[in-house]
């Protein structure tokens, strides 16, 4: 589930003013080793291509027990799609936060940053940054990773589609019509935390190494509402996504839309397993994303971790999250 939370650019909340501003200035005038509970460790589950990197992006839903399984349940995700590297987004739980149980599971290394955004990987972490890590691959060759979860509210496709979430933050959200309108209210909740991520990442000393950004957006691609898109009846209208074009501009790619360019056929829903695809109270979207930048990487292939064969090519039953991940898979060259 998106974070129940509004945000501005600086104050980290979105006014019910900001968003009546937006509206009025907007109308147009026209590899993986498991020890625990299900599990045991077992050495030829090792990555063996030491050239080949996979990383994932995975919300595991408050958590990670939230629907009642246990938490090797979302471990057995993470075995499955075979990941060496994994930005997890929403490891508290009712009960506290999970993501040091979920790094005991795996027997990995884990790092998370003061407001819960966690990193897991079964490689040594060499440099802990805000919202990253540096990590040395059995090459020897370094990377970094970024993970993020930006805001939910206000989330445009609702907002478009005159969807009122039953999430108490979402109650004042208005309704919108227009792409500039969309691209208006998307910059306000989640431009201030894209320029801070960019920020880092331009700031970084070594500019030659690979560098991935993963993570729930809360937000669609430019890639996919587009006019294609509108005919198959996939959205309702075309929007220029202003985060996702941010990553392109600052020469990031999307590794799932780089291997599977029509976004009609290989749409990459990652929201939500949960849902039915005509429930009215919802819209299926792609927002939880691998970003990456690097002459040292070759994408091989990326894939969906979900519930089901038909919308994923993991599938893992009964699936823990409410969101189905992204798994990207490189070949490093010297």
């Amino acid at each position: 589930m998106r974070v129940q939370r509004a945000y501005a650019a600086d104050s980290g909340t979105v006014t019910k003013k900001a968003m009546n501003d937006i509206i009025r200035n907007t109308i147009p005038s026209c590899v993986i080793l498991l020890g625990v509970q299900f599990f045991s460790i077992n050495p030829l589950l090792a990555e063996t291509d030491e050239s080949c990197l996979r990383v994932m992006s995975f919300n595991i839903y408050r958590g990670g027990t939230f629907l009642g399984l246990p938490l090797s349940q979302t471990a057995k995700v993470i075995y499955k799609a075979k990941a060496d590297i994994v930005g997890i987004q929403e490891t508290r739980s009712p009960q506290g936060v999970n993501s040091e149980e979920l790094a005991n599971i795996l027997g990995w290394n884990h790092h998370m940053n003061p407001r819960n955004r966690v990193i897991l990987t079964r490689y040594e972490i060499v440099e802990r940054l805000r919202d990253g890590i540096k990590i040395k691959l059995p090459t020897g060759q370094m990377a970094y990773l970024f993970n993020l979860h930006l805001p939910s509210n206000p989330y445009q496709p609702y907002q478009l589609l005159n969807i009122q979430p039953k999430w108490h933050k979402h109650w004042d959200t208005p309704f919108i019509k227009t792409e500039a309108e969309a691209i208006a209210f998307a910059k306000l909740a989640r431009g201030g935390e894209i320029s801070t991520i960019l920020s880092q990442i331009s700031a970084l000393a070594e500019k030659d190494i690979p560098v991935f950004v993963v993570g729930d957006f809360n937000e669609p691609s430019h890639l996919d509402w587009t006019q294609e898109a509108i005919k198959s009846g996939l959205h309702p209208i075309k929007v220029a996504y202003p985060t996702s074009l941010r990553m392109a501009n600052a020469g990031f790619d999307d590794a799932w839309r780089k291997i599977h360019p029509d976004e009609i056929k290989s749409p990459g829903f990652t929201w939500s397993p949960l849902t039915k695809a005509d429930d009215p109270e919802d819209h299926h979207d792609r927002i939880d994303y691998v970003y990456f930048k690097g002459s040292q990487l070759k994408l091989v292939n990326a894939e969906i971790a979900g519930e089901k064969r038909r919308a994923a090519d993991i599938v893992v039953r009964p699936y823990p999250s409410d969101h189905r991940a992204v798994i990207a898979t490189f070949k490093l060259s010297n």
